[in-house]
C-alpha cells in the first residue's frame, strides 16, 4: 500500500510473546495492517527461527512487519524492560502456556492493574473448560476435532496440507484485538480476548455438523462424498497432468457440451439435469474421463476459460511464485530473509482502497531493534551498554 497513506491501524501498538504460527500470525495481521508490532524474543531468539522441514517457513512468512528485541525474561532487569514496553503498548499477544505468563507476571490478571485500557490477546489450545489442561497442535485438534476425518479417505484420517487453525486461530485473534480497540473508543476499558485452536477447528467443521442436524445423515469424508455436482472433479489428461474440472448447472452443462462437440450427451435424457448426472456419475465420469484424456492440461484450460466454466490446473506450492495473476495484481512483496537472501512472500488477501496491504518491515533478524527501542523507552547510551554488558538485552 502506498506508504502516503495512512494504514488503519498506525499508531496502534503491540507488543507480542509470540512463537510457531498461532500468535506470530495475530502480530502479523496488525502489523500489515499498520501497527507498529514488537516481538520480544528470549535472548537464544525464537526457535521458531532454526525449523527445518516443513517449518522453515513459519519465521519468515508470520514475522514480517515486526520489530525485535531479545530480553532475558528471568532476570529482574530485563522484566523491568519488558514491563516498561508493555506500558507504551495497546495490545499485549502470547501463545505461551497460562502457567508460564504467570510466573513472569505478564498474565493478563497482572498486566490489567496496571493498565485498565490494556488489551491481551490470549492464543491456546482451547478455551476455558475441561480441554484447557492438554497440550494442543494444529494436527492434534485436526484429528479430535473431525477435520483429518473429514479430509482423509475412510479409515485414515489425513490433517489439511496448511497449518489451517493455527492461521485462522491467529487471525481471530487479530478481529478480537480489533474489536476491543473498537469497543474500548466507547467503554475507555480494555479487556481479555481469547482465541483457540480446537474452537477454531469446529468452526472449520461446523458445515458439516449442520449438513448432519439438516439430513440426519453423517458427512462422508471428502474424497468419499456425494458431491452435489454432476462434473467436480480431477482428471488425468494427456502426458500425465491433472486438471480439476467442474461442470456445476444445467446451463453449464450446455455450455460444456458445446464447447467439446458432445451432442449425444448433452441430447441424453440420462442426464439431463444436474440431479440426473450426479446420479450417473458411476458411468458419466468414466465417459468423459475418456474422452478429455486426448486433450493437454493448457488446451483444456484455454477451453474451459473460453466459454466461462470454472477449472484449475493441479499446482505444487513453489510454481506459485511465477503465478501470473499474483505477479501482475501485486500478491506477493519482495521480502528480505533474516539470513540476507531475497524472496517474494504472499500477503493478506485483502485490499483497502483500491490497494494491498504491503510489506514495510522484513521479519526482523534476532535483536535487531533492541537498541533502537531502549532508547525510546528512556534508557541512556551508558545504560544500554550496560544491559548488554550484564547479558540482560542482546
Amino acid at each position: 500500500m502506498n506508504e502516503a497513506k495512512t494504514l488503519p491501524l498506525a499508531g496502534i501498538r503491540v507488543v507480542e510473546f509470540t512463537h510457531m504460527v498461532m500468535g506470530p500470525t495475530c502480530g502479523m495481521t496488525l502489523g500489515d495492517l499498520g501497527a507498529d508490532v514488537i516481538k520480544v524474543e528470549p535472548l537464544a531468539g525464537d526457535s521458531t527461527r532454526k525449523l527445518l522441514g516443513s517449518g522453515a517457513g513459519f519465521y519468515p512468512l508470520f514475522n514480517r512487519n515486526k520489530k525485535s528485541i531479545a530480553v532475558d525474561m528471568k532476570s529482574a532487569k530485563g522484566r523491568e524492560v519488558v514491563l516498561k514496553l508493555i506500558a507504551t503498548a495497546d495490545i499485549v499477544s502470547e501463545n505461551f502456556k497460562t502457567e508460564t505468563m504467570q510466573k513472569l507476571g505478564l498474565d493478563y490478571a497482572s498486566l490489567s492493574k496496571l493498565d485498565p485500557r490494556l488489551i491481551y490477546v490470549s492464543h491456546k489450545g482451547f478455551l476455558p473448560g475441561p480441554y484447557d489442561h492438554r497440550t494442543a497442535l494444529d494436527e492434534v485438534v485436526q484429528m479430535m476435532g473431525g477435520l483429518a476425518y473429514m479430509t482423509g479417505r475412510p479409515g485414515d484420517p489425513l490433517r489439511a496440507g496448511s497449518s489451517v487453525n493455527d492461521i485462522m486461530g491467529g487471525i481471530f485473534g487479530a478481529v478480537g484485538a480489533m474489536a476491543a480497540l473498537m469497543q474500548r473508543q466507547q467503554t475507555g476499558k480494555g479487556q481479555e480476548v481469547q482465541s483457540a485452536l480446537f474452537e477454531n477447528n469446529i468452526f472449520l467443521v461446523a458445515q458439516h455438523m449442520m449438513q448432519f442436524a439438516v439430513t440426519g445423515k453423517a458427512a462422508a469424508p471428502m474424497p468419499e462424498r456425494i458431491s452435489p455436482w454432476g462434473i467436480y472433479d480431477v482428471f488425468s489428461v494427456k502426458d500425465k497432468e491433472q486438471i480439476f474440472l467442474a461442470v456445476v448447472g444445467d446451463g453449464q452443462w450446455k455450455t460444456f457440451c458445446e464447447a467439446f462437440g458432445y451432442a449425444d450427451l448433452f441430447a441424453d435424457s440420462r442426464v439431463t439435469t444436474n440431479n440426473d448426472r450426479v446420479l450417473a456419475r458411476s458411468w458419466l465420469i468414466p465417459e468423459l474421463r475418456q474422452r478429455l484424456a486426448q486433450f493437454s492440461r493448457a488446451e483444456l484450460s484455454q477451453r474451459f476459460e473460453q466459454v466461462g466454466l470454472p477449472f484449475a490446473p493441479i499446482t505444487d506450492p513453489q510454481h506459485l511464485f511465477d503465478d501470473p495473476h499474483l505477479q501482475q495484481t501485486g500478491g506477493l512483496a519482495p521480502m528480505e530473509l533474516p539470513d540476507g537472501r531475497h524472496t517474494q512472500v504472499p500477503l493478506l488477501p485483502i485490499k483497502l482502497d483500491g490497494e494491498r496491504l504491503g510489506l514495510r518491515l522484513n521479519p526482523p533478524k534476532l535483536g535487531e531493534h533492541t537498541d533502537a527501542l531502549l532508547q525510546s523507552l528512556g534508557y541512556g547510551a551508558q545504560e544500554v551498554a550496560d544491559l548488554h554488558a550484564q547479558g540482560v538485552v542482546l
